[in-house]
């Protein structure tokens, strides 16, 4: 499939540097969307407009809203008010809000301008609603019905309607705007007497959201109720638009990138890898380095305050990169585990006793297993094959019995600071791998220098 799309965008690209513009429309109007303006990325930028005006009318509008902000910009500058009009009226409304909120205010003046009353009204309720909540990602584009409506009335809306509608599958049962039910096509189809009234076939037991309630939560809700649109209502239960599956999947997507870069230790950015300037990506990165690199400092007061212990045994300080990065390497199994779960609406605060008696029995089997396995490996290796003689038996025991302690001592930081964040609400992925590594490492020395002192009298 991807050499495929190679083989296409290579051809179209030599077609439009010809100058072949009526073979290069025949292309266009076979694509997906998605695809033409992935190939609208590797264009110049005097080519997009051009490459844009080849397309038509209604895949035109689907190509805009699959395209980076940035040649969206370039388009928008170089339309006509009417070129804009057409675009924008072939738009659904969240894609336009989404629109609005990436443009630059002088651009934003002029989309409003030229968007229809009914859309600017759309576009300006989408936007008042908090950043990231329910409200902000609906669309208001779906098909109400009335209870007394007859199903042969309903098929006739749904024809007179639907075509502006973002989705028609499901129906939503209306009184007075408050939402009492829904109906399928699938329900109307097969409907045994087109004159069955819309109340008597509906679905009363309904699963909404709010306005505020938050967009991760709306799409597990898609996918755990396998919806392909969720109603979204205000404080008084009157319906006021739908989420529907696709922009679950973006948000998705953006929030398991945040988590994913949260955890990697780095502030959340809303630009693409290849959007980002290196000073962008300086930004994001250097307050957690900064951060990091501060904290560890402990680990470095934590050596220089056992110093001694050292000098007296030397071997000691050849362990101390093992120790530090498997307890790192454990904390961080159970970090990710338990963001994951918690992600998932799997576990919560409640469940943090069962989660620290499970992460316990299995850090301790853990511990013994890689203590066993440790003890053999300095014995056999770094003593009798290196001829590190400064090994003792009594020394290998402090690295194994650390190293065990170590691993379950990082586990129960890695599986406890998720929870207490979410607790609190914060992310529960900034407590991930850099900042627990960071503790584990200081944990791991202390216990490591006070087994040395204790078995060792250093």
């Amino acid at each position: 499939m991807a050499e495929r799309f190679e083989i296409v965008e290579k051809a179209l690209l030599q077609m439009l540097a010809a100058k072949k513009y009526a073979s290069a429309r025949d292309i266009l109007t076979t694509m997906n969307p998605s695809d033409i303006a992935g190939i609208f990325e590797e264009l110049e930028e005097s080519q997009i407009p051009l490459a844009f005006r080849l397309l038509r009318k209604e895949q035109a509008a689907e190509t805009f809203v699959e395209m980076e902000p940035e040649a969206q910009e370039l388009l928008i500058r170089g339309f006509s008010d009417n070129e804009l009009k057409e675009v924008l009226q072939e738009l659904y409304v969240d894609d336009a809000a989404d629109l609005v909120e990436e443009m630059p205010a002088n651009v934003v003046k002029r989309i409003l301008k030229n968007a229809d009353p009914e859309m600017r009204s759309s576009i300006n309720q989408i936007l008042q609603y908090p950043e990231n909540s329910a409200g902000s990602i609906m669309t208001t584009e779906y098909v109400t019905l009335r209870p007394d409506m007859t199903v042969e009335e309903s098929i006739l809306r749904i024809r007179r309607q639907g075509v502006d509608k973002e989705t028609i599958y499901t129906c939503y049962v209306t009184q007075g705007r408050k939402l009492i039910g829904l109906v399928t096509v699938k329900d109307l189809l097969l409907a045994q007497d087109d004159e069955m009234l819309i109340q008597d076939i509906m679905l009363t037991n309904l699963i909404s959201v709010t306005t505020h309630t938050d967009q991760e939560e709306v799409a597990r809700m898609l996918g755990h109720y396998h919806f392909l649109a969720l109603p979204v209502v205000d404080k008084e239960d009157r319906m006021v638009g739908i989420v529907t599956f696709d922009d679950a999947i973006e948000v998705i997507q953006d929030e398991a990138t945040e988590d994913m870069e949260l955890m990697g230790g780095m502030s959340p950015s809303e630009k693409t890898y290849l959007r980002n300037t290196p000073l962008d990506l300086f930004k994001n990165r250097i307050p957690w380095l900064m951060l990091l690199m501060v904290s560890a400092t402990f680990t470095g007061l934590i050596i220089t305050a056992f110093e001694g212990a050292l000098a007296a045994q030397v071997a000691l300080t050849a362990f101390i990169p093992m120790l530090m990065g498997t307890g790192g390497n454990s904390g961080s199994q159970s970090s990710v585990t338990i963001i994951r779960a918690l992600s998932l609406d799997e576990v919560d605060f409640r469940d943090i006793g069962r989660i620290l008696w499970k992460e316990f029995c299995t850090a301790l089997m853990c511990g013994i297993a890689l203590a066993v396995v440790c003890f053999g490996k300095i014995w056999l290796v770094d003593r009798m094959l290196m001829g590190n003689y400064d090994i003792t038996l009594m020394v290998d025991a402090v690295v194994c019995l650390t190293l065990a302690v170590t691993v379950v001592c990082a586990k129960i930081v890695g599986c406890s600071l998720p929870i207490l964040a979410k607790a609190v609400h914060l992310d529960p992925a900034v407590m991930a791998s850099p900042f627990i590594s960071t503790i584990v490492d200081a944990l791991s020395l202390l216990v490591y220098f006070l087994f040395a002192q204790t078995l060792l009298g250093v």
